[in-house]
């Protein structure tokens, strides 16, 4: 990954959790070193990475993997102390994903459709949705306060059930069963990019659900949750 600090520009290589390679192409602190690190996750996304290198500087790094941050406070050898905040960039992806992710997006998607379809509960969109939501559903008009306002007005009659719930990097798709929007029950799989921990974008396709035949399968089961 690359670290754009203000004042120059990182080239990180992270080999393990125990050792990573930086290479600073510039600039007075200019260096290429490789180190032994610590690393402590806070949750979220969030770690802190400390070292020391070869000339007695040490340094504490708060990196922000959802946010693509890195807060960096450091004492170099003379005893001066820097704080540098700087965008991270990820050049070359790690082989297999080693962070919850995953997990904390299909945990926030679940969050919200049951806060909001469920308990019609409009003030979860201001905690659970980005200020600048984009909605691909043509009958819904763009941003959170139309969402607010459209949770609000839902009648007694509508209530989700979630089902299979999918996800991989930034997005989840999950399979549920709307009742009371339309004349008839629906089977909807919805689609979420998560950013920032918020739900910024959105994609669904609908279908009425029809019974199954004797001895088929029905469209959503509420059991394949589990699955």
């Amino acid at each position: 990954m690359t670290v754009a600090y203000p004042s120059f520009t990182v080239h990180v290589t992270l080999r393990s959790t125990a050792e990573l390679a930086f290479a600073i192409a510039e600039g007075p602190h200019a260096r290429t070193e490789t180190v032994a690190i610590a690393v402590v996750p806070l949750g979220n996304g969030i770690f802190a990475v400390s070292w020391q290198e070869a000339d007695g500087a040490t340094v504490t790094n708060v990196r922000d993997y959802d946010r693509g941050v890195v807060h960096s406070f450091i004492t170099l050898s003379d005893g001066q102390f820097l704080r540098m905040s700087g965008p991270i960039t990820i050049t070359r992806p790690a082989d297999r994903a080693s962070d919850h992710r995953p997990e904390r997006n299909k945990a926030l998607v679940l969050d919200a459709m049951t806060s909001l379809f469920q308990r019609r509960d409009a003030s979860a969109v201001e905690r659970l949705y980005a200020p600048d939501y984009v909605q691909h559903n043509p009958h819904i008009r763009q941003g959170p306060d139309e969402l607010q306002a459209i949770i609000a007005g839902l009648s007694e009659d509508v209530w989700y059930e979630p089902g299979l719930v999918i996800a991989q990097g930034d997005l989840v798709a999950i399979h549920g069963r709307i009742s009371g929007w339309a004349l008839v029950p629906q089977v909807v799989v919805d689609l979420f990019r998560i950013a920032n921990g918020r739900l910024a974008q959105h994609w669904d396709v609908l279908q009425d659900e029809i019974a199954a035949p004797p001895g088929g399968v029905a469209m959503f089961d509420p059991t394949e949750g589990a699955l």
